[in-house]
């Protein structure tokens, strides 16, 4: 599980603390004490806010608590490497 969204470095999915607002694609102020699953090779995009996300990939994003959050980035790793 990787913890940096700075484009540039090479990753495919993240699981992330989701924040309390966006703004320019940043996050801005707080964050929430929910997580959310970023995931590249399915087209999202760590800079687009969570409204602006297709509802295939809200639902992936989701929130979640930590630990339902780590459980949705694993089984979502293991569908990548399944569909491989």
């Amino acid at each position: 599980m990787t913890i940096s969204t700075a484009l540039g470095h090479d990753w495919a999915m993240v699981l992330r603390r989701q924040a309390a607002r966006t703004a320019d694609g940043q996050p801005t102020g707080r964050y929430t004490d929910a997580f959310e699953v970023i995931c590249r090779d399915c087209g999202d995009d760590p800079r687009w806010a969570y409204r602006n996300v297709p509802h295939r990939l809200q639902r992936l994003r989701g929130p979640y608590w930590m630990e339902a959050g780590v459980a949705a980035y694993e089984a979502h790793f293991e569908w990548h490497e399944a569909s491989a």
